[in-house]
Parts: C-alpha cells; sequence; structure tokens
C-alpha cells in the first residue's frame, strides 16, 4: 500500500495531491473514527448535487469555498484513484489537518457514491490551482496497478456521474474535457493508470 495525501497545503501551490495524503492508517490514528465517515442519506442532507450520493462532508480546512460556476466556469472533470480503501480515504477527506478533498469519490464493490465537497466549492485534489478552480475531481476506490478494483459497477456509477456533470454544466463529453490527474499540467501523478479503460468509460458516458 502506498503512502498517500499528507502535509501543508495553500490553494495557490501546485503541490502533489499524492504527497499530501498518508496511508489510511495514519488518518484513523490522526483521530477520524470510522463513525466520523459514515455520512447520511441524501435524502436527508438535502446538500448532495447528485441525486443517490450519500453526503459525508469533508472538513472544511480541506477546500475552498466558492460559487461556481459564477466565480469560475467548470468545464473539467478530473478522475483520480485512491490508492487508499473507501472508507479510509472520506477519513482522510474529513481530517483538517490533510488539506485535501475532492467532490466525490466512488466504491469498488458496488458502485456506491459519496459526495464530500459541494461542486459549487473549489475541492483541493488537482494539484494546481487554475484546474482545481474550474474542475469536478472524483476518486475511484482503488489501485493503479491492481485493475480487479475497476469494477462493472465503478464504471457503471462513475459514468453516470460524469455524464450528469457535464450535461449540468456545459461540459463537452470528450477526452479534452474529461481527463486523468496524469494529464492535469505539472502533475506528477499517473492515475488513474494504464489499467483504467478509457474507451470503455467515454463510451458509458456518451451512452
Amino acid at each position: 500500500m502506498t503512502t498517500r495525501w499528507g502535509g501543508a497545503y495553500t490553494p495557490g501551490m501546485n503541490l502533489s495531491r499524492r504527497n499530501l495524503m498518508l496511508a489510511g492508517a495514519g488518518a484513523l490514528a490522526a483521530g477520524v473514527t470510522s463513525e466520523m465517515i459514515i455520512g447520511v442519506p441524501a435524502s436527508a442532507a438535502g446538500v448532495v448535487d447528485y441525486p443517490g450520493a450519500q453526503w459525508v462532508p469533508a472538513s472544511t480546512s480541506n477546500y475552498t469555498v466558492s460559487n461556481r460556476p459564477s466565480s469560475y466556469p467548470l468545464n473539467v472533470v478530473v478522475i483520480h484513484v485512491t490508492q487508499e480503501f473507501y472508507p479510509d480515504a472520506l477519513a482522510i477527506f474529513q481530517d483538517p489537518a490533510r488539506k485535501v478533498s475532492a467532490h466525490y469519490v466512488v466504491r469498488s464493490g458496488d458502485g456506491h457514491i459519496a459526495q464530500t465537497v459541494r461542486e459549487k466549492n473549489i475541492a483541493w485534489h488537482a494539484g494546481n490551482w487554475d484546474y482545481n478552480t474550474r474542475s469536478i475531481g472524483i476518486e475511484h476506490e482503488g489501485w493503479v496497478d491492481q485493475p480487479q478494483w475497476f469494477t462493472d459497477q465503478l464504471y457503471t456509477a462513475s459514468a453516470a456521474l460524469t455524464r450528469s456533470i457535464c450535461n449540468r454544466y456545459g461540459i463537452p463529453k470528450d477526452r479534452s474535457h474529461i481527463i486523468g490527474h496524469i494529464e492535469v499540467p505539472g502533475s506528477t501523478h499517473t492515475d488513474p493508470g494504464p489499467n483504467w479503460d478509457w474507451t470503455r468509460y467515454m463510451r458509458l458516458v456518451n451512452s
């Protein structure tokens, strides 16, 4: 298991998100308990942007409050892979010391989706402030070198989410606007990696 997000971050810095996360065990050791990542059903929260998502809010220390798309245009969806188990990634987003977040996390086994940051706000996920301001970040449970994590359920659920985002903000459903973290300028990351099936994913997004 690789080391993930941890360390200091300020919104204007081009920092590696992979360097901004510690392993999930470290997050839990820091005091983020399992009870903190249960979240609440979307119907009870009343705040999710994507129907059916579960609201599991990130710490307010881990994103920038905004009013997109009025404050910044939204024209990119960035695809990530957590390099963590689903609950550990959520726990890290809820730890105010981590200074990292994404808008959504998709669970591998069943495609369940958690929303952790409102789409109008700026999640700290891309490692590039310009891209943070104009993108939605979607994390996927798994590891880049273990393709078994990229299940049918994960692809289907994520593609439906991306399709919804693109439809709502007028984002073209193509590979110039739906990109991997590796494609963010200045990125040092490889996710979603060579095992991510872009042909299949884009077909699903456009179905």
